[in-house]
């Protein structure tokens, strides 16, 4: 299982990336391992709000639908449009194709909440 560095990592499996002040978010490599076969995203819309904690959109696998939780509070300014045609890229690459949305937040110290990659292996050792 593959869990990069320098991204952070939430308790619901989601994973966000620092870019230019905005936030790229996803779902883990775990996650996508669990959930198996993904055959369907979907997300919000450009300009909708997101808040930490709260459901911002779902996967659908062959097994079951999964909601996604969003890490921290903000804006959606842009959504991976390639999920709608292409689900499976969740399970094929879920720190590159398969980002989902990038968010403008006012408040990039929530992302300093979020655990490490070695605190997150630690908590999915644990399950």
């Amino acid at each position: 299982m593959s869990l990069p560095k320098e991204l952070r990592y939430s308790e619901e499996h989601e994973w966000v990336k620092t870019e230019d002040g905005k936030v790229r978010i996803g779902i883990t490599d775990h996650a996508q391992s669990e959930l198996g076969d993904i055959v369907f995203v979907e997300l919000p819309e450009v300009g909708d709000d997101i808040e930490a904690d709260e459901p911002f959109g779902s996967v659908e696998s062959v097994k079951t639908v999964s909601e996604l939780y969003a890490p921290i509070n903000g804006k959606v300014v842009e959504v991976n449009e390639d999920l709608d045609d292409s689900p499976e890229f969740v399970n094929e690459s879920p720190y590159e194709k398969a980002w989902m949305i990038v968010v403008e937040t006012d408040d990039l110290s929530q992302i300093d909440e979020l655990m490490t990659a070695e605190q997150y292996q630690e908590m999915i050792d644990e399950e």
